[in-house]
Formats: C-alpha cells, sequence, structure tokens
C-alpha cells in the first residue's frame, strides 16, 4: 500500500513566496528618522516656549526696541551675511543627500564638507556679531531687549553648534565609507536637524531684525 504524503498548507505550493523574497519588503520609517523627527519636534515646542515668551515681554515692553538700542539690530549688517551663509548651508545638505541616495560618495562628501564649514563660519560670524553688540552696550543685562535677544540667539546657537557637531560625525563616517545608496539614515536624520535650525534662524531673525 502506497504511503500518503501529507498534505500541504494551502497557502504552499504555488503561492508560496520565492526564496528571498523578503529582502525587497518594503519597510517602514527608520529608528534613526524616527528618532530624529521626535527629538524636532520636541525642539519645535521648546522654540515655540521662547518665542512666546518673548512676545509676550515685548508687549510689556514699550516702546520695543528701547530708545538706546533702536539702530543697534541692523538687518543689513554682518547679521545679514551670516543668514545668507546658514540658508546656503541648508542647500548644500540637501545636496548631499541628493548625492548619497543616488550612490554618488563624492558628491555627498563634497557637499557635506561645504555644509560643516559653513556652519562653522556661521558660528564665528554670529560670536563676531556678539562683540559688535557688546561694543554697542547690547548684553544679556540691558534690560528685557538684551535677556531676550541673547537667550533667542544664544540657545540657537547652540543648536546650530549640534549641528555642526552631527556633520562632522556624518563627514568623518562618510570618509570612512560607511554610506551609500542603501544605507544613509543617519545622513537624513541629520539633514532634518539641519533643517530645522535654518528655519529657525529664518524665524528669528524676521522677528528680531525685521519687525
Amino acid at each position: 500500500m502506497t504511503a500518503e504524503s501529507p498534505a500541504l498548507p494551502a497557502s504552499a505550493g504555488a503561492h508560496a513566496e520565492p526564496h528571498g523574497a523578503i529582502g525587497h519588503v518594503q519597510r517602514g520609517i527608520s529608528n534613526p528618522i524616527l528618532g530624529m523627527i521626535l527629538f524636532i519636534t520636541s525642539e519645535v515646542m521648546f522654540f515655540s516656549g521662547l518665542f512666546a515668551a518673548y512676545f509676550s515681554t515685548r508687549a510689556a515692553n514699550q516702546p520695543w526696541p528701547p530708545a538706546a538700542f533702536k539702530d543697534t539690530l541692523n538687518p543689513l549688517s554682518l547679521i545679514m551675511v551670516a543668514t545668507i551663509i546658514l540658508i546656503t548651508s541648508s542647500f548644500t545638505c540637501q545636496f548631499a543627500v541628493w548625492s548619497i541616495r543616488k550612490g554618488d560618495r563624492k558628491g555627498f562628501i563634497r557637499n557635506i564638507s561645504i555644509t560643516f564649514v559653513l556652519g562653522i563660519v556661521f558660528l564665528i560670524l554670529q560670536v563676531y556679531d556678539y562683540t559688535l553688540l557688546f561694543a554697542d552696550g547690547l548684553t544679556l543685562g540691558s534690560g528685557p531687549f538684551g535677556t531676550t535677544y541673547f537667550t533667542l540667539t544664544g540657545f540657537h546657537g547652540a543648536h546650530v553648534f549640534g549641528g555642526v557637531l552631527m556633520l562632522g560625525v556624518i563627514l568623518y563616517r562618510g570618509m570612512a565609507g560607511q554610506f551609500s545608496g542603501k544605507h544613509h539614515d543617519a545622513v537624513e536624520a541629520v539633514s532634518l536637524y539641519w533643517h530645522f535650525v535654518d528655519v529657525v534662524w529664518i524665524l528669528l531673525f524676521s522677528i528680531l531684525y525685521l519687525t
């Protein structure tokens, strides 16, 4: 009597997935990018609180700025150059992301290097601008106006410094050949942060210098 082979599940046989097909399944958002999005969300709330404090202080202290500092914050001064540099760095950062997505490591390293240098230049210009403001008599102790100005720009500068450190790490890892067209989640995450600090600075510049 011939032994019958055991019945196969309905999902087997003709409907079975080819070997290795699981590697082509699209994955969701990666942990580095998700973590950065959550971190940026918390930073949005942090800066929202600072902006709320600024507008509250401004409303309670008129005229604003005080007469002694009416012409101190000139938008057409050195700070405009720093602003253009930071905005430019956001473009080069995105160019780096587009390059690594295509597997272009040379383009990635070139653009992330430029972004790294521009971030450092922005910080140097901001520190130098502080020295000019100090010479004009505007300090952290110059009443509510000085306190809010240096608190807002100081915290932003600290975030830019953190972003420069991230860019340095990404640049080092890129030069070590750790990123490719398929593995660059850390690059995407850092680029999100860098765009965030750029947008915050545009808001700060508009509020502090143009209104």
